[in-house]
């Protein structure tokens, strides 16, 4: 992450309509996939300072995972839940997960293959996994410059993620459909205008509530048509007996 936009994620995490708008959204999917039993011990892939965690403390006991420690403060109230250091083999938990999110991360990997993999391996039978990232190429902006990602998807793409590392697919949608042509819009005015990246900003007040409003109405309304567009793109996978079946004929 850019270490400007850094310093600013946590005033655009708690106050930004947008992240406000896919908070919400989230939650919503935890409610929906939520086992009898609950999610148990839930890892929050790629946290940052653990801002998440209030909200999923609702749903299991939580720890996170954040490769850039520079985003952890040491000081902070969930900094002993968050392990510092890559997603990989290196991370060792003593236990597996009920829950695995990385929302937004995928965009971030060189290797985005090899971490799906990886949440696979970490996930207790009938597991779940939430994943979303940043939809279509044709939407690249500044944006995505200066959150140096590596690519945005298709749903097509993400779900190929998941159904190679051996999840079964529970559901995957667009969301944020609204924003669709903004960032189409945004995305010719930059190849005219060849504008320098900068990091995002909090928008005044009655404009930030105004958008938070219409991207809820839009989650009741239009997501649930499930139309074949958008700037981000969510999917869930389910570590099925199947694919567990699979890993010991590997294993054996």
């Amino acid at each position: 992450m850019d270490p400007n936009y850094a310093r600013l994620y946590r005033d655009l995490y708690q106050k930004h309509w947008w992240w406000r708008a896919r908070e919400e959204a989230v939650v919503t999917l935890l409610r929906r996939f939520q086992p009898p039993q609950g999610y148990g011990r839930i890892l929050d892939a790629g946290c940052g300072d653990g801002l998440f965690f209030p909200r999923l403390a609702e749903f299991g006991e939580v720890e996170g995972l954040e490769p850039d420690a520079n985003t952890v403060n040491p000081a902070g109230p969930f900094a002993s839940r968050i392990h510092r250091g890559p997603f990989d083999e290196s991370f060792q938990p003593a236990h597996p997960f009920g829950l695995v999110l990385m929302l937004d991360v995928l965009e971030h990997l060189a290797d985005p293959a090899q971490a799906v993999r990886r949440v696979h391996s970490l996930l207790a039978p009938g597991g779940v996994f939430i994943a979303t990232v940043p939809a279509f190429q044709s939407l690249w902006t500044t944006h995505d410059v200066v959150n140096h990602h590596f690519k945005r998807y298709t749903r097509a793409e993400l779900l190929a993620l998941l159904s190679n590392a051996g999840f079964g697919i529970a559901t995957s949608r667009y969301w944020f459909h609204w924003t669709f042509p903004v960032k189409l819009a945004q995305r010719f005015a930059e190849k005219l205008l060849h504008p320098a990246p900068e990091s995002p900003s909090v928008p005044p007040a009655p404009i930030n509530r105004a958008l938070l409003a219409l991207s809820l109405l839009e989650q009741r309304t239009l997501t649930r048509l499930n139309p074949p567009f958008g700037s981000s793109v969510m999917a869930v996978g389910i570590k099925s007996a199947a694919a567990i079946e699979a890993e010991k004929n590997v294993s054996s």
